[in-house]
């Protein structure tokens, strides 16, 4: 029996604020989080914009992009991502391309068109500006224009930005940016990681309507893969409950700080709310080394990605580290 092809791993971070820490704990947490994996092979390490959120510290993510790339030597190092409706591009062209500057070769632009946020925060951002469904697409191929080599006579340029062609990756969790994407012809990560519902029929309109580009030759798909991985099923499935309390604060609205685990914690929960974890995070894979394996096959199998992102929510730090390292071994 012939083992499948498994794809290359990545890493999302979030950069969680963990309960009795602090907002410096969880950025020097996500620094040796970043080296860990970097010494572990993982392609890249992407961080996530999110505003308002007393238990997620990545709210200025290109300030964070440029930390973690000042602390690993080659890892690529990105947004997964900068939620556009929020920023003008030329703001964005500017900050990336003096990241790209910084560390050549070695930075993402993963963009999302979520507000990842409330709906007051969210008028906080864009002031009185109203978002179409017209000026993602518009605002997309502006940034590629800005971070393309300057024109003569073009009447605005972006210093530093213009010439570093960033390479900028769509994201999303339904199927507008997979067609945008594949009319583009960019690179696409899917959010399974927390709407995992839109996953197939996502990656099967990209894959059938991509349209090659100067960016890219052939479709390339990321999927986000929640994992928590132990020396056994049932301490993984421990450690997982930290992810358990954090999903079902999301879907009951009541977000906070990362929790420690608590044993038995699903069994403890309503069906309502035992299915709503299930559902949010039903891409995920929880266990020990030979579940993990054969959980990274089976979604393999299933999407075919490229690449897997990982978002791993273990309250010890530690043994965070030591799941980032399961999952890598299981890949191998």
């Amino acid at each position: 029996m012939t083992t499948p092809h498994l794809p290359s791993l990545s890493m999302l971070d979030l950069v969680a604020v963990r309960e009795g820490g602090t907002v410096a704990d969880a950025i020097d947490i996500a620094v040796r989080t970043a080296r860990h994996v970097e010494s572990l092979g993982f392609q890249r390490y992407w961080l996530a914009e999110h505003h308002n959120m007393p238990g997620i510290a990545s709210s200025a993510t290109a300030v964070l992009v440029g930390h973690i790339a000042g602390a690993t030597r080659t890892i690529r190092v990105g947004s997964g991502g900068i939620m556009l409706p929020n920023h003008a591009p030329l703001v964005v062209a500017e900050a990336f391309g003096t990241l790209a500057t910084l560390y050549p070769g070695r930075i993402d632009l993963g963009l999302g068109r979520a507000p990842g946020t409330d709906g007051a925060t969210m008028r906080a951002l864009r002031r009185d500006r109203v978002e179409t469904e017209d000026d993602f697409p518009r605002d997309v191929a502006e940034l590629q224009q800005l971070l393309a080599p300057a024109q003569p006579g073009q009447r605005i340029t972006a210093v530093p930005g213009a010439g570093t062609q960033v390479p900028i990756w769509l994201l999303g969790s339904s199927l507008f940016s997979a067609q945008l994407a594949a009319h583009m012809g960019l690179p696409y990560a899917f959010a399974s990681h927390f709407a995992p519902r839109m996953l197939h029929a996502a990656i099967d309109i990209y894959r059938r309507l991509f349209r090659p580009s100067q960016a890219l030759a052939k479709p390339y798909v990321v999927v986000g893969v929640p994992v928590v991985a132990a020396p056994t099923d049932d301490e993984a499935q421990y450690l997982a409950s930290s992810t358990y309390q954090r999903v079902l604060g999301i879907v009951t609205g009541q977000r906070g700080l990362l929790k420690p685990p608590v044993q038995d914690y699903l069994a403890g929960l309503p069906p309502q709310h035992q299915a709503a974890v299930a559902d949010f995070l039903a891409a995920g894979v929880v266990g020990g080394p030979q579940t993990v394996r054969q959980g990274f096959a089976a979604l393999a199998n299933a999407t075919q990605a490229d690449e897997f992102m990982l978002v791993s929510d273990v309250f010890d730090p530690q043994l965070r580290l030591r799941s980032l390292e399961i999952a890598a071994q299981a890949c191998q």
